[in-house]
């Protein structure tokens, strides 16, 4: 994807706001979906310790939290 597509990608996911219960049922607005050129893309955030081996044991706490984003087509999933 060229650059300038993945950078409008990624504004759409930094701009995404639309969560509910049925997207959202924990309130930790860590998932979602946009659309961009006719295709659907997801993204999640993964919580992990900072080494990167296992989940956090404290995703609210950034001194012992690395988080990571990914993104992809929806039917790459």
């Amino acid at each position: 994807m060229p650059q300038d597509k993945q950078l409008a990608l990624a504004r759409r996911v930094m701009e995404f706001n639309t969560f509910s219960e049925d997207n959202d049922p924990y309130g930790e607005h860590d998932f979602g979906a946009v659309e961009m050129g006719g295709d659907r893309f997801f993204w999640k955030i993964d919580y992990y310790d900072l080494a990167m081996k296992i989940g956090s044991e404290d995703p609210s706490d950034e001194k012992v939290t690395k988080r990571v984003l990914t993104l992809l087509r929806s039917d790459e999933w």
